[in-house]
Formats: C-alpha cells, structure tokens, sequence
C-alpha cells in the first residue's frame, strides 16, 4: 500500500537534497584533506579509490579530538550525568528521607552506565564525533535493541525550523531485496513490472520523520510502498533519531565541521607539503652526465664495481644538482608554521610545550586548560542535542524493560556533569586552589582564624564534582563527637582522682588497722574459751 495524502519519502528526499549540497560539497573537500574514508565522492563504491594526503596532520588532529571529546563527554568508570529531584516531587512520591531518594537515583545511574558499556556504545560515539569534526552533522539512530548506528551526511537530509527543532528527516539507506522478506517482493514486482531481482541487487530503504505537533510519526518505504509494521509515533524527547551538529549556525538545517574552519591552513599545508616531497624526490635522483667528445667512455662508468679503476678524465664526468635547496627550505619553513598553527587547533600535545630549554609545570598546566577551554562552545552543543536525549533514550528503554521503575513525567531531571559542567568546576577548583596559595603565607593561626574550613571542603568537593554529604563529616557531628569526648575526657579525668585518693588514704587505713589488731586479737581469743 502506498502513503495516502503524504508525500513520498523517495521525493521528499530529493526535494531536501538541493539545500543540503553546498554542506555536502564541503564536507567532501574537509574529508579529503583529513580521512578520505569519512565523506566518500560522489558515486562511491567497494572499489572506489581513495585520494591519500600528502601530509597527515589532518587526520592525526581529528583523531586526536574525538578522542579527546568522547572522553570529555563519556569518561570511562564514572557517570557523565546526574540524576536530580526537588523537594516538591520528594513529597509528591512519598519519599520521607532525601537520603534514600539520592540511593535509588544513584542506581538508576549505574543501570544506565551498565547498558552503555554493555552495548558498547563509545565505538559508534567515536565514529559520531569525527563525522562531526570532518563533516559538522552526522545521526545517530538508537533502536529499541541493541547500540547505536551513524548515518553520514550523504545518507540523510534534514529540515529545522528557526529555533533549530527537527521539523522533518528523511534517511536513505541501501539494502539487500532479501532483508524485505517475500511478501514485500511479491508487492514490488506486482507495482513495477519491469523489476528483476537480477537486475535489482540493491534497494533503496527511505525512512521518513515529520513532526506532529509534540509527536514525530515514522515510517519506512521502499519502491514507492509502505512498510507493513513500521508506522509508529514517538514523543518529542523520544525520538530514536538524533541528527547531530558540531556547530549550531542560526537559521540553518546543518551545522558546520571543526575543519571547515581551518580548512584555508590545511590546504596550504597540503600544498606546501607535496612541494617539498616532489621536490625532494627531484632532488635525490642520481644522474652523471658525461661530455659526449671526452675520453671516458659511459660504458666503463655504468658497469664498473664500486672501487673499481678505469681510464678517464674527471672532468668529462658531472653530476646533475637541482639546486632548489633554498627554495625548498622556505617552503619547509611556511609548512612549519602551518603545522604549529594546526598543532593548537587540534588540541595536540605538542602545541602544549613550547619550544625551550626549561618549560615549568605550572605553564604547560596553564597551556593545557587553556587550550581545553576553546572546545567551551562545542560542549554546549553536544550536551543538549546528544546527551540529554541518549540518557532519555536509555532510561526509557531501561523503563520499557522492567530494569527501571517508572516516574511521573518530568520528575527526574537529568543534569550533564562532563564537558562545559566540567570546565567551569574546573574553573573553579584553580581558584580555590589559587586563593589558598595566597593565604599560606598568613600563617597557619591566621588561617585557622579567618578561613571556614568546611565551607571550603563543601566547595573543593564540588569543584572535583565529588558528592561530600557522608564523606565529610557536619558541624552536628563534629560537635557531637566533641561532646562524647569532653565526656570521656571527665570520666577518665574523674577515675584518676579517684584511683589518686585512694593511693593517700592507703597508709591511714592500714595504720588504723594495726592498732586495733591486738584488741581483735583477744576478743577473738576469749570467744575461743567461752567454747
């Protein structure tokens, strides 16, 4: 059955195609100057022959980010979010104590963070991010089972509306005729008389999002025919498709890629740099000429061994010099300076240290966060178009499961602890650390005096982003523990004073003892005789 009263995907696709080319074209050049494989030509297949760079600055720079930001983003062994809830909701489920509530978001977090490293969902993460960086847009497709997939920018066209929302995504894939399975086939052949399953190795699987109001309606066609089973809604923070932007640009369907940016530098290093190799390869081929009415014969040179003797003359015999070699060096230079420039862009270790005999620890470290604080912009873009809706997406799966119980709408607000959460923590934690720096030499009394200890361990421990409510102890607990030891202290204190006074009155009580003993004595003995 065909769509009724709704475009084709097949059409909407080529309809969205024009203004998704300019985007495509330079993804295609940023791809050709870094990893070629990322963004194909135009017309690719198995067998397609790659263009290989002369320099490999580019693709070591974009391998170097995207690790740097999957790390960034997912960090291994911790959570890169937090789970949150207010007070009035507290109320609202019943929850008496804060305490057990923080205990159940905590294993929610743990669930979820289990379900990504069981599905192994930073591999595809990592293609995901260097799509971005080469290409600026990329999406990813979290199905009900199993990890995620990456689309590339060739395979998918987009529509937003002015504040950036998807209004609609069409995505074109290639697949077997054997994947539709007989029934599927039987509707094909019967709508096109002409299709041959020899002549048709391939099929083109178009699936459709639109947006409805606060909902998104899918479906999947195939020759102009509806899927059986693939309609279905999602609502507007459920939807398995993410289409992804490295940079958001007003007013437009598509992001721009990180080497869009520095492409004018990639490209002279490019140049520059097949300059220098060709023209090295120039200069290292070997060629004697020998003066054709000289004596020395060019037989006698080819053939003879090394060390061999024979008759000539010397100055029949040259070597060919191309004599390039200051011209090569400025090229080398320039180059040189391209790859310094690009070396920072790319956040690469190398541009961290400046070139010296002695570089302190203290400036590499500033160098560092400095470096690291550029990528302010891209955090924020990610955290809210591709964290926010994968730990959704997780927590309603986890939910659909039985893994995860369920909550009222909007009670739980995940927030995001990684990326530009953690440059401003980081921010912070230098400052604290700084401010303390500048109070040592006050002295320790005069710290002690001004400085409120535990004010000050409340915010380091929030700077590291460490959660300190059972870590460090409070001021009731502290005064708590005080008063059991002012108590023990008094008892202890109280039983060797005792102990003490019962050492002094030793001898009096022994001396009065002695002195009433003979009187015992003789009462005691007259009793024996009245027996």
């Amino acid at each position: 059955m065909a769509y009724e009263g709704k475009p084709k995907a097949s059409a909407r696709y080529s309809a969205l195609e024009a203004s998704r080319d300019s985007f495509l074209r330079r993804a295609r050049d940023a791809a050709e100057l870094t990893i070629p494989t990322l963004m194909p030509p135009d017309g690719h297949s198995g067998s397609t022959n790659y263009k290989t760079p002369f320099q490999a600055v580019g693709a070591r720079g974009v391998n170097h980010l995207a690790s740097k930001l999957l790390i960034a983003l997912m960090p291994p062994n911790s959570p890169f979010f937090r789970l949150q809830i207010d007070d009035f909701d507290l109320e609202t489920l019943g929850v008496q104590k804060r305490g057990q509530a923080e205990t159940a978001l905590a294993r929610i977090e743990r669930a979820v963070m289990t379900e990504i490293e069981s599905k192994a969902i930073r591999v595809p993460v990592f293609e995901a991010l260097k799509q971005l960086i080469v290409a600026g847009n990329a999406l990813v497709h979290m199905p009900k089972k199993g990890g995620l997939r990456v689309f590339r920018l060739d395979r998918y066209v987009v529509k937003r509306d002015t504040m950036g929302s998807i209004l609609e995504i069409v995505i074109k894939e290639t697949i077997s005729p054997q994947m539709l399975g007989p029934e599927i086939m039987d509707m094909i052949k019967q709508s096109e008389e002409e299709f041959l399953d020899e002549d048709h190795k391939n099929l083109d699987l178009y699936t459709h999002v639109t947006r409805q109001g606060n909902q998104f309606y899918v479906c999947q066609e195939v020759k102009g025919i509806n899927l059986p089973n693939s309609e279905g809604t999602y609502p507007e923070d459920k939807l398995p498709f993410i289409p992804l932007r490295y940079t958001a640009i007003d007013g437009e369907d598509y992001g721009r890629g990180f080497i869009e940016e520095y492409i004018g530098d990639l490209k002279s290093l490019e140049a520059l740099t097949q300059a220098v190799v060709e023209g090295s390869a120039a200069a290292s081929k070997v060629l004697f000429l020998v003066r054709p009415n000289g004596s020395t014969k060019m037989r006698q040179i080819a053939e003879a061994p090394n060390g061999a003797i024979i008759q000539g003359d010397q100055n029949d015999v040259g070597v060919l010099q191309v004599g390039k070699q200051a011209d090569l060096r400025v090229a080398q230079d320039v180059a040189r300076q391209i790859t310094e420039r690009l070396a920072y862009a790319f956040l690469l270790n190398s541009s961290v240290q400046r070139q010296a005999e002695r570089v302190t620890a203290e400036e590499v470290r500033y160098m560092a966060q400095e470096l690291e604080t550029a990528l302010g912009g891209v955090y924020s873009v990610l955290s809210q178009e591709f964290q926010l809706p994968i730990i959704t997406l997780l927590m309603a799966r986890l939910q659909k499961s039985g893994k995860m119980p369920r909550f009222p709408k909007d009670t739980i607000k995940p927030q995001i602890t990684t990326g530009l959460e953690a440059l401003g923590r980081g921010q912070d934690l230098n400052k604290l650390a700084t401010l303390l720096k500048y109070l040592q030499p006050l002295g320790p009394e005069a710290m002690a005096k001004y400085l409120n200890i535990e004010d000050y361990i409340d915010r380091l421990g929030s700077s590291l982003g460490i959660d300190t409510s059972g870590l460090i102890i409070s001021e009731e607990e502290r005064q708590s523990t005080m008063a059991q030891q002012q108590q023990m202290a008094q008892q202890a204190m109280a039983q060797k004073s005792m102990m003490s006074m019962g050492e002094k009155a030793a001898p009096a009580v022994a001396k009065g003892m002695m002195e009433q003993m003979p009187a015992m004595m003789q009462q005691a003995q007259g009793q024996n005789n009245q027996g």
